[in-house]
């Protein structure tokens, strides 16, 4: 098997001393100050015409330096700073490539705190970390080992909104190399009853994490409602509480997720998913919630990124496609099928469906079909002779 050379981070907990804590907080706000300076130098240069790349932005930021009103940059790393040009500039070209809209100001309140320290501003050694300007290593909680003889290249120090503090290392992962080719294929229908839904019978069902602690959060939603609007500890103490319920949803779902795309890409070769636009499904103000919940879009990112890892396929059929509708036995296609049918039974065979399952089951055979026509894990619309093979109706038997 050829040698794959993946680069992950690893995400740890710490927790600061008072003059760490004091002196990344320093660091956030100066890495925001230097971000927003450039981008408004960079909007500005646009709305003349001119372009202005990260070089030159590098230059700004060494004459802000020397200003009085920005001579506090001096007193943080330079390193972050300049990532954070570096970030800005990754922005652009995305806007440019028309892969995001334009970049925005970060804000005070609502961006997320973090600084990227590279190798030259931080020092690995014995299991320690030191980033510049602190004079004690961190105090990380190693809730896993590091892969043996690794050394991180870059170093992200971050705060959400609860308060809790981490730090991600990017560093090189040996543990992950293509596996074994298996000759298993599985479709997987995303739902609400059901989270997932499987080719082969099997449901999983759908946690609702958000559910489950939705009285809780409302409660402390209520009681942030009631504090004075401003910079007081009693509004602050309040916000920190909706932000820890929150992260608690995040953490549980999030750990779901993990398990359930390793699960999938290990068992099999080829898994097979919808295409679904959950930025427009979430529109539905009567299921957005659940929708959200769901998390479709991230079980997707990470059945894809892991995939890529250990050299297994995705492939995404057509949302068009009509799963739910289609006999997986006879291949007849009903007019009509309302959300509220579960489980139906085919006029022409007489099969009787799960609607998931038969759903999934379809969408294995399609994605199978695509693989074979060449089509990718996000199939044309239009291709030059017709129709991509996901979107392909199947003619109507008749009996």
């Amino acid at each position: 098997m050829p040698t794959v050379h993946v680069k992950r981070a690893f995400k740890y907990r710490f927790c600061p001393t008072p003059e760490q804590a004091a002196e990344l907080a320093r660091t956030f706000g100066c890495v925001r100050k230097v971000y927003n300076l450039a981008f408004a130098a960079r909007t500005q240069a646009w709305a003349r015409r001119e372009r202005v790349n990260y070089n030159q932005t590098s230059a700004m930021l060494t004459a802000w330096k020397k200003t009085g009103e920005l001579a506090y940059l001096n007193e943080v790393s330079s390193v972050p700073l300049q990532q954070a040009l570096r970030h800005l500039q990754t922005a652009f070209s995305n806007f440019f490539a028309k892969r995001a809209g334009y970049p925005r100001f970060k804000s005070r309140k609502t961006s997320r705190k973090c600084a990227e320290y590279t190798t030259s501003a931080f020092r690995f050694r014995d299991g320690r970390i030191t980033l510049a300007k602190m004079a004690q290593a961190l105090d990380i909680v190693w809730s896993r080992p590091l892969p043996e003889g690794a050394k991180p290249s870059t170093v992200t120090v971050s705060q959400d909104g609860a308060g809790r503090w981490f730090v991600s290392l990017l560093c090189e992962d040996p543990d992950i190399k293509p596996l074994p080719a298996a000759d298993t294929a599985v479709g997987a229908d995303v739902g609400l009853d059901h989270l997932l839904t499987l080719s082969t019978g099997e449901e999983i069902t759908n946690p609702r994490h958000e559910r489950r602690d939705r009285a809780r959060l409302a409660k402390a939603q209520r009681d942030l409602a009631r504090k004075a609007r401003g910079e007081g500890a009693n509004r602050a103490r309040a916000r920190r509480k909706v932000a820890r319920i929150h992260a608690r949803i995040a953490d549980r779902r999030r750990d779901l997720l993990h398990k359930l795309s390793t699960r999938l890409v290990r068992d099999n070769q080829v898994v097979v998913i919808e295409d679904l636009t959950v930025r427009n499904m979430v529109k539905n103000g009567t299921l957005a919630r659940a929708i959200s919940d769901a998390a479709w879009r991230e079980f997707r990112t990470m059945l894809e990124y892991k995939a890529q890892w250990y050299a297994r396929e995705v492939i995404a059929v057509d949302r068009f496609f009509p799963s739910s509708k289609l006999c997986s036995a006879c291949g007849t296609l009903t007019r009509a099928m309302p959300l509220n049918v579960r489980t139906w039974t085919c006029e022409t065979c007489g099969t009787t469906h799960d609607r998931d399952v038969n759903a999934a089951k379809n969408l294995k055979a399609a994605g199978l079909a695509a693989s074979v026509c060449g089509a990718g894990v996000r199939p044309q619309r239009k291709t030059p002779g017709g129709q991509s093979a996901t979107k392909q109706k199947p003619s109507r038997r008749e009996p």
